[in-house]
């Protein structure tokens, strides 16, 4: 394990509403592990003093890993499902239930391969079995599957939240293809709405208009926040409301990938102005609220791992609205943020060789 202080510069944020520049950074970062293309990682919540420290890891394609965030010590989970890599996609979001400590359920997110080339996401759960030997999961079956499956590896989204009331929220990506996230009878472009079992609640989504949401997390007070990739530019932090029209394709602060513009007016056509944007784009790959209490001026906040920023930025979140505020220049993609039992935040790294760091406040 080594100790680094990180570079005392900051990027300063960008976009509308630009937020304040960083100064000397409030943590120090300490790498506990490396990964091969790390996707997602959480805590086990709630089960002694053997999994205090223990979290699971999840690699694009198809390892799932148990580790000790203060040893380093891992242990790769059997049971993991069969997952299609392709793209952007591979294994993704890994979630435990709020009743672990009880019913010791892992949720996986990964796209499942269909018929003629085509794909789709899936999610389901199994049961971790932890002993003497390997842990494993028992039982994973699938609970939900994206529909239409379509041809491509590019945005599945699939990441996993857990509301105050144990029901859950998936993103499901537009999967490039546009108009879908428009039309209400797919499931491409949308969040959905559902029982720990799958079963939907409230109709076939509960937002539209979604074009790659890789990040989603509920603040204390129950609002349900999500950041999601622009094309070029318009990166976006929304708070979701059940039935609103978040604009995609037909609305951003970007443009398409070949020049065109894209209208920026959301209000004047009925969609849901984002609470924070970024042109250029920082790609936010994942998102915290942070509850702890190691550093108290985040508590309530957002905080976010930009992948092509290369950074992890802070967003001040005041009830429902947003506004950037710290960006700490990382020199990597940062894929996955997460907090540790103490209140540490523990952020992952992108691609071969991706480093788990531990952040703990730097000595004033």
């Amino acid at each position: 394990m080594s100790l680094r202080l990180i570079p005392l510069l900051a990027l300063a944020a960008c976009g509308a509403a630009p937020g304040q520049s960083s100064g000397q950074r409030p943590f120090t970062s300490t790498e506990v592990a490396s990964f091969e293309s790390p996707w997602a990682m959480d805590f086990l919540p709630g089960s002694g003093v053997r999994l205090t420290n223990a979290a699971l890891v999840t690699e694009k394609a198809g390892r799932l890993w148990l580790v000790n965030a203060v040893t380093g010590r891992k242990q790769e989970v059997a049971g993991v499902p069969s997952v299609h890599v392709e793209g952007q996609g591979g294994l993704a979001d890994v979630v435990a239930h709020p009743d672990f400590a009880g019913n010791h359920r892992v949720y996986l997110s990964y796209p499942e391969a269909g018929p003629n080339g085509t794909s789709g996401a899936a999610v389901g759960y199994g049961r971790l079995v932890l002993g003497k030997g390997q842990p494993r999961l028992e039982g994973f079956h699938v609970i939900w599957r994206q529909q239409p499956k379509v041809s491509g590896g590019a945005h599945y989204s699939e990441r996993i939240a857990f509301a105050p009331d144990r029901t859950m929220f998936v993103t499901s990506g537009e999967r490039f293809q546009f108009d879908p996230a428009q039309d209400a009878n797919s499931d491409l472009g949308k969040i959905i709405h559902m029982t720990d079992e799958g079963q939907r609640i409230g109709g076939r989504f509960y937002s539209m208009g979604h074009r790659n949401a890789l990040g989603l997390a509920f603040a204390p007070d129950g609002r349900l926040w999500e950041t999601e990739m622009g094309p070029r530019g318009g990166d976006e932090v929304n708070l979701i409301v059940q039935g609103r029209n978040y604009g995609w394709p037909r609305a951003s602060y970007g443009t398409h990938y070949d020049g065109r513009d894209i209208p920026d007016d959301h209000k004047g056509q009925g969609f849901v102005e984002p609470k924070v944007w970024w042109n250029p784009s920082v790609s936010p790959g994942s998102l915290l609220i942070y509850t702890g209490d190691l550093f108290a001026q985040w508590k309530g906040d957002a905080l976010i791992g930009a992948l092509s920023g290369e950074a992890f930025i802070r967003v001040d979140i005041n009830g429902d609205q947003a506004r950037k505020s710290d960006q700490w220049d990382m020199g990597e993609r940062i894929r996955a943020v997460d907090q540790g039992p103490r209140g540490e935040v523990y952020l992952l790294e992108d691609g071969p060789g991706g480093r788990l760091l531990r952040l703990e406040p730097a000595a004033r």
